[in-house]
């Protein structure tokens, strides 16, 4: 006889282990499971999606070789088509004769009152029935500026048929000998020359400059002039216009600048130095009343000296005294002679040459 045994029913605690350690082994088994699942998903998604496609930059050449010949002779044509184009304005330029200088009159002058303009003109002889962009203007203004009485030139186009020149003259600040002829000096030491009536028409008054010559170079005479200027400058200073005073300046000695002053009909010479010009010039007139009294023959009066003055007399051929020349103390009120000499009067010493004023 064949029995059967019904298992047991668990009891309620054991059934509760069993549900837990289920629950815990469900629980480990969970992550592993997801991140494989992860893994598989991404996977697939990958094997899914499309590529995209990277593009490729071409070059301007192509690759072809009709292409590259396309482009070569694409190029030559353009640079021909820009050839022709620029020798076509070249020559548009050139030839049509709406550019050209027809007559003196397209010449414009501005500027020039010592200059007549025959004598501007004659520098663009070679330019008339020229294209005006064809006129060397650099050259035409340093030839304008050859010319002795202007300072500077400004040559410019005025399109389509004109040129305009404006000058900047000399202007002379004293006159010169030339010869047996006077003429005229700016301040940079260009000797200028004006006609005789033009000269007398402009009334200038200037004194006359003696020590330079055309022979010398410019550098010396502008070196010259430029004592001479600061010779007059300072007479001027005490607001006396003492330049208008004055007929001759001697620069030929810029450590003794001298000049004649008017003195009751006659000239005396005055030598300066090289230095304190209005000192001595007042000092010069402060005196000069006592020596005339004293020596009606004053013709020089030598000031370079400190404390004293060498004075020159007009010889006299016919009077016996002999008195040609003394040198004299300005500070002393009587201005008694302290030297005297038979013909010339005896200068002191060379180490004296660049003294101070003499003291008034």
């Amino acid at each position: 006889m064949v029995q059967f045994y019904r298992p047991t029913a668990p009891s309620p605690a054991r059934a509760k282990n069993t549900q837990e350690m289920a629950s815990e082994r469900s629980a480990a088994r969970r992550p592993a499971e997801q991140a494989s699942g992860d893994g598989r998903d991404r996977e697939e998604d990958s094997f899914l999606r499309a590529r995209r496609r990277v593009p490729v930059r071409r070059g301007l050449i192509p690759a072809s070789r009709g292409g590259r010949i396309g482009v070569a002779a694409a190029v030559v044509f353009a640079i021909g088509a820009l050839l022709l184009l620029a020798i076509g304005i070249r020559n548009f330029f050139r030839d049509d004769p709406r550019f050209r200088i027809g007559s003196a009159s397209s010449i414009q002058i501005m500027g020039n009152s010592q200059v007549t303009r025959p004598e501007l003109l004659s520098v663009f002889g070679s330019d008339l029935g020229r294209n005006i962009f064809f006129i060397p203007l650099r050259a035409r203004r340093a030839s304008l500026e050859d010319l002795p009485w202007v300072e500077h030139a400004t040559v410019m186009r005025l399109l389509p048929d004109q040129l305009r020149v404006a000058i900047v003259e000399r202007t002379p600040v004293a006159f010169v000998r030339h010869g047996n002829t006077i003429g005229l000096v700016d301040a940079h030491g260009v000797l200028l020359y004006l006609p005789p009536a033009a000269m007398a028409a402009k009334h200038y008054s200037f004194p006359v400059v003696s020590g330079i010559s055309d022979k010398d170079p410019l550098s010396l005479r502008a070196a010259r002039m430029h004592v001479y200027q600061q010779f007059i400058h300072d007479l001027d200073s005490g607001g006396a216009k003492v330049s208008t005073q004055l007929s001759e300046v001697d620069i030929s000695d810029p450590e003794d600048v001298w000049a004649l002053l008017p003195a009751r009909g006659s000239d005396i010479q005055v030598h300066f130095g090289d230095s304190d010009f209005l000192d001595r010039y007042r000092s010069y007139q402060q005196h000069l009343p006592e020596w005339r009294q004293q020596y009606p023959h004053l013709a020089s009066v030598d000031m370079r000296y400190e404390n004293q003055v060498v004075l020159d007399m007009v010889q006299q051929t016919n009077t016996g005294s002999g008195q040609d020349g003394a040198a004299v103390s300005p500070h002393h009120g009587d201005a008694s002679p302290t030297k005297h000499a038979g013909h010339t009067a005896q200068k002191p010493a060379a180490k004296s040459l660049k003294a101070g004023r003499a003291k008034g």
